[in-house]
């Protein structure tokens, strides 16, 4: 099985000016694949660098750190409600125990 088949492809548009696309479409035939190859493959490699490039690892890692600091106030957050729900609902179930019991008795 190859690759390609292996892989499930997403549509992508793109918008480009009437050069750009020229010289896509040149290039596209000078290495005899299609315009959608030729941006498939340019993508791939600006994306490799991109992953060796300094200022993005950086980047990454301050964006990371702001995704940590989200998550641990979303589950802060979540404790607390939890929180609330389970104390006010063991409370609930206290309060209305003993009125049951009294309704019973009588």
């Amino acid at each position: 099985m190859s690759e390609d088949t292996q892989n499930a492809y997403r549509v992508l548009s793109l918008r480009v000016d009437d050069n750009l696309r020229a010289q896509l479409e040149v290039l596209a035939q000078l290495n005899d694949r299609s315009v959608t190859e030729e941006c498939r493959i340019a993508l791939e490699q600006w994306i490799t660098t991109s992953k060796t490039d300094p200022n993005i690892l950086a980047r990454a890692e301050q964006v990371k750190a702001e995704i940590e600091r989200d998550a641990a106030t979303k589950r802060n957050a979540i404790a607390a409600v939890l929180g609330a729900t389970a104390s006010s609902t063991t409370s609930a179930a206290a309060t209305s125990k003993p009125a049951a019991r009294q309704a019973k008795q009588a």
